[in-house]
């Protein structure tokens, strides 16, 4: 068994209407990368301290603290999870979840807009700017409002690294592309989550599990509008701790899968 503690973290499945249907962000992350390494997966990381700053509260839009730790069914600090999830996605992939000072959210369709905060990234990248920072510099305001809660996976114990992780749907922003930091990511693809699955189970995509298991109920929707309008209306939101049923088992168990045990000892790797 592992003793590694449990870290908390976000995770943002950004979703946009695509000439085949819905279509969602996939990021390859670097071989040398510490958690998933060749693995495709959503954008996402750590929540750290930072992310729970209190100064951030004046800056946050359709949400109080203590309406998302209700959603989340935590006694403080549920959006700090909201905003790792908006700091990852502007890290990894460049897509800022957030208003201007017009209320409108933010485009980097002009070149000196697309230039300045592509600056800002790469300060927030290298420890010399907070997105509390940016935020203020740009005027902003993080659209918490538009990130829906999805799902709760927790690894297994018996994994080197742990983390306690929170999904969420956001329709990606129409006037901004992702972007590849070229460090924990080196490659991305927009592709419909049925695509993706087929792909895994075909080619050999590199997908991983929590990854698979969170595209699947996407499939059933034809475009972002229902599948927004879908996600919205989920009310429970289960700790879901995959297992396998023995050593010699593929395909690990999720919560209601035929012959899923929770037990200390039955916890192995996924």
């Amino acid at each position: 068994m592992s003793n590694a503690p449990l870290r908390y973290a976000s995770t943002v499945i950004l979703v946009r209407d695509g000439a085949q249907g819905v279509e969602v962000l996939l990021q390859e992350r670097s071989g040398k990368s510490e958690s998933f390494g060749g693995m495709f997966v959503f954008p996402g990381g750590k929540v750290d301290l930072h992310d729970a700053d209190k100064q951030y509260e004046a800056i946050y839009s359709g949400h109080k603290d203590s309406d998302a730790s209700a959603i989340l069914s935590v006694p403080e600090y549920g959006l700090a999870y909201w905003m790792g999830g908006i700091r990852e996605c502007f890290e990894e992939a460049g897509i800022l979840l957030a208003y201007d000072k017009r209320g409108d959210i933010v485009s980097f369709n002009d070149t000196e807009t697309k230039q300045r905060f592509t600056a800002h990234r790469e300060a927030l990248n290298a420890g010399e700017s907070s997105l509390l920072d940016i935020c203020r510099r740009e005027e902003l305001t993080l659209a918490t409002d538009q990130m829906y809660y999805y799902s709760h996976w927790v690894t297994p114990v018996s994994q080197p690294r742990r983390f306690d992780t929170r999904f969420f749907v956001c329709q990606a922003p129409e006037n901004q592309e992702p972007v590849i930091d070229n460090h924990e990511v080196v490659s991305q693809c927009w592709i419909n989550p049925a695509e993706a699955i087929r792909r895994q189970q075909e080619e050999g995509f590199q997908i991983f599990f929590p990854t698979i298991k969170n595209l699947e109920p996407l499939c059933q929707y034809q475009n972002v509008a229902t599948l927004l309008q879908g996600v919205a209306a989920i009310v429970e939101f289960p700790r879901i701790l995959p297992l396998r049923k023995d050593a010699d088992s593929m395909i690990p168990l999720i919560p209601g899968d035929e012959g899923y045990i929770h037990n200390e000892t039955a916890e192995t790797h996924y």
